[in-house]
């Protein structure tokens, strides 16, 4: 079936609804991420509340 196939016909003219539901949408999948890239983005996360905080008392 093609894209254009499966939908439903829209007029913006004419209050009632389509007689049939349009197909659900898909996306892409989540892509997997390795242990090594989830390490690396909590270390610069911590690097960055760490320096956040520390200006902050280094000011106060």
């Amino acid at each position: 079936m093609d894209a254009e196939e499966s939908r439903v016909e829209y007029d913006p003219t004419d209050p009632t609804p389509p007689a049939r539901e349009p197909p659900y949408r898909s996306t892409a999948p989540q892509s997997h991420y390795t242990s090594g890239q989830v390490a690396t983005g909590l270390a610069i996360m911590l690097l960055g509340v760490v320096i956040v905080v520390g200006l902050t008392l280094a000011l106060a």
